[in-house]
């Protein structure tokens, strides 16, 4: 697509860059550029300096192919945000992305982890994609036009991490029971398979871009998400007490079940702490010396 087909007024996107990134235009320049844009041309440039952006972090989960991670990688780059982790990456693969990408710095500090608990344990938000297609699901499901106002809101205050699965098999039923929903990105019937990179541009565009002025301007709610490694301790201890009080359908309260119903609960870092306060006293009051049997 070439600089005419962009419309009367826009200016093109070798322009852009250079006004951007240093080519000798300055901010009134700028600032011009912005004002040329007909109505709803949305400019990415603002969202680019926003620290809300270094909030979202995509996690890759057993990527294989190279060219994947590093149209994954560009698409990070392109958007304005930084964060890239993999999980469980095909060894060859995330260093031939590497090389090839020339040492570009999404690759080269993307950040390598051995399960997907440790990749997403800062993150108070975790929303795995899907094509949603001949499978049950268990989480809530959104269009990604909808799903980006929410990941935007919670970007303001609190660390988002983006799962993808592997090319072949998508996400697992584990993978998702760190989710607290999942989003799909609307496609054609007759075509509804994306490829991995595709599949993190379009996201990454639908989350990085504001849909009108009236959302930038809006002010964020002062709440704390609980990040997902208290979630996962409140998990561990729930089970604990349920187990020790001969609660009779704990034995069928699988770590998955029990992950994705603390997730629905949709708790704050303070409620959190509460809740691990009251099952610590359950559990002592429980115990051989809370009943004073020592």
């Amino acid at each position: 697509m070439g600089p005419a087909a962009l419309g009367p007024g826009v200016p093109s996107a070798r322009f852009v860059s250079r006004a951007r990134w240093g080519g000798g235009t300055d901010r009134a320049s700028e600032a011009r550029l912005r004002t040329r844009a007909p109505p709803g041309c949305h400019n990415l440039a603002i969202l680019r300096s926003s620290p809300q952006l270094r909030r979202l972090h995509v996690v890759l989960v057993s990527a294989r192919n190279p060219l994947n991670i590093g149209a994954a990688a560009r698409a990070i780059s392109n958007f304005g945000f930084s964060s890239l982790r993999v999980v469980q990456p095909w060894g060859p693969s995330f260093r031939e992305a590497r090389s090839a990408a020339g040492g570009a710095p999404v690759l080269r500090t993307a950040r390598e982890f051995a399960t997907l608990e440790q990749a997403v344990a800062d993150c108070s938000l975790v929303i795995g994609t899907t094509a949603a297609r001949n499978r049950e699901l268990h989480h809530p499901l959104q269009p990604l036009p909808a799903a980006a106002p929410l990941i935007r809101r919670h970007l303001r205050s609190a660390e988002v991490a983006l799962l993808f699965g592997s090319e072949k098999r998508g996400l697992s039923n584990h993978d998702l029971s760190y989710c607290h929903w999942l989003l799909r990105i609307p496609t054609s019937e007759a075509s509804f398979s994306m490829n991995l990179g595709q599949a993190v541009a379009v996201c990454l565009y639908e989350i990085a871009r504001r849909s009108n002025s009236a959302e930038a301007r809006s002010s964020a709610q002062v709440w704390r998400p609980a990040p997902a490694a208290e979630l996962d301790r409140l998990r561990s201890l729930l089970h604990d007490v349920l187990q020790a009080s001969g609660y009779p359908g704990s034995s069928a309260l699988s770590g998955e079940n029990l992950r994705r119903f603390i997730r629905r609960m949709r708790l704050s870092d303070s409620d959190a702490h509460l809740w691990m306060g009251m099952l610590r006293q359950i559990r002592w009051k429980e115990s051989p010396r809370g009943r004073g049997e020592d």
